[in-house]
């Protein structure tokens, strides 16, 4: 292979760089973002709410370590395309099982190095998120730039029937706990519950490390599809709803607020990323596009309950308009310290919450497991109460 194959990214209001060819011959469309998180990029080229995107990677080296399965976030990567600023073509780690490049070669992922990644995050953080294309085949950048301006946009696209599983099944594997800290071992929350839970999951394209976090905190899980009926998610008498991340506009997802709609006020249900926003939605509260959204293992967030702030991971372009939430139903529980915007919520009388970015941080730090266990023992109290949740209107 031709290590020195010409790549071009153009950005749809002109701008050009310049670099070479890591992956597949050929164009990718998307809208380019930037991640601001200095490993994991094997999670981040593996998880699905990067559907429709080119994702840069701030940090410069990339590829370092290699990639292996048993780090994957789903079986098939759903990113439109990859920009580095230096490829490592020789990994060193003894779990390694492929080298950046091959794997973006065997997945058909368009990618490019040897571009100025400082410059590209700057433009984006100052112009905001824009439609690009990637290509190795066509070189013109005038060319490229008009493909650019007429690609689709991700408003109001429906993402994630793209990403979402096609039929229900059920997930049993938790973490290694050898490999573990403290927090995500179910020892440490065994004064909680004993009992196996049975949730439901919406499947919108969620990652695999949230299913272990349920998993290891013995939760039965059921997944199901993105547009699964509400009478469908009853008939499996679930002790809790988890409404999943994944890609995408969230006013798009139609299908999805209203099975949710249907759903507040029968089961505790805990929602993140994607699934905050579709829960914000059903509530009656509206979403907007962030200028160049958030996407890296380093957000701090402020838990307005505790007081406490929590480095988060976080991957979405969109958000809840706090303004639009009806503050006499929604409590506001969470607020991202860089621009202020909504990071977390929860009813006032039932038992449900969300937030936006990823308690399971793949990859990040941990500190925001504690939300699973808080789904626990919101389950846990309604098993024990015994008592029918009041629906609302």
């Amino acid at each position: 292979m031709n290590t020195k194959k010409q790549a071009i990214l153009a950005l749809e209001d002109g701008r050009i760089f310049q670099g070479t060819s890591i992956g597949k011959d050929g164009e990718a469309f998307g809208e380019v973002v930037f991640n601001t998180a200095m490993t994991g990029y094997q999670e981040v080229l593996t998880d699905p709410s990067y559907c429709g995107q080119l994702v840069t990677m701030t940090y410069p080296h990339i590829g370092n370590y290699g990639l292996n399965v048993a780090d994957y976030e789903s079986a098939k990567p759903a990113l439109s395309g990859f920009i580095v600023r230096d490829h490592c073509p020789y990994p060193s780690n003894w779990r390694s099982e492929i080298d950046l490049r091959s794997f973006l070669v065997e997945k058909k992922i368009v990618g490019i190095q040897g571009i100025d990644t400082r410059a590209l995050t700057k433009h984006i953080r100052e112009k905001g998120a824009m439609k690009g294309v990637i290509s190795t085949k066509d070189l013109d950048p005038d060319s490229l730039i008009q493909k650019a301006q007429s690609s689709p946009g991700l408003e109001g696209r429906d993402l994630v029937k793209q990403v979402t599983r096609d039929s229900q099944f059920t997930w049993e594997e938790g973490f290694n706990q050898e490999w573990l800290p403290e927090q995500f071992s179910y020892q440490s929350v065994a004064q909680v519950s004993k009992k196996r839970f049975r949730v439901v999951v919406y499947d919108f394209g969620i990652k695999n490390n949230i299913l272990r976090c349920l998993a290891s905190l013995n939760c039965q899980l059921v997944i199901v599809p993105a547009t699964t009926a509400a009478s469908e998610v009853l008939k499996l008498n679930p002790h809790g709803i988890f409404l999943s991340n994944g890609p995408g506009d969230p006013a798009a997802v139609e299908y999805a607020i209203a099975n949710v709609k249907q759903l507040i006020g029968r089961k505790p249900i805990l929602g993140i990323c994607l699934g905050h926003q579709i829960l914000g939605l059903a509530f009656g509260g509206k979403a907007y596009k962030l200028k160049f959204g958030h996407h890296g293992a380093n957000h701090p967030v402020k838990n307005l309950k505790t007081g406490k702030i929590e480095i988060t991971a976080q991957n979405h372009g969109f958000a809840l308009d706090i303004e639009s939430m009806n503050s006499d139903e929604i409590e506001l529980t969470h607020i991202n310290l860089n621009d202020g915007t909504l990071e977390g919520m929860r009813h006032n009388k039932l038992p449900i919450f969300s937030v936006q970015y990823h308690p399971e941080a793949s990859p990040g730090p941990h500190d925001s497991f504690y939300l699973f266990k808080q789904f626990i023992e919101e389950m846990e109290k309604q098993e024990r109460s015994g008592a029918k949740i009041p629906k609302t209107k």
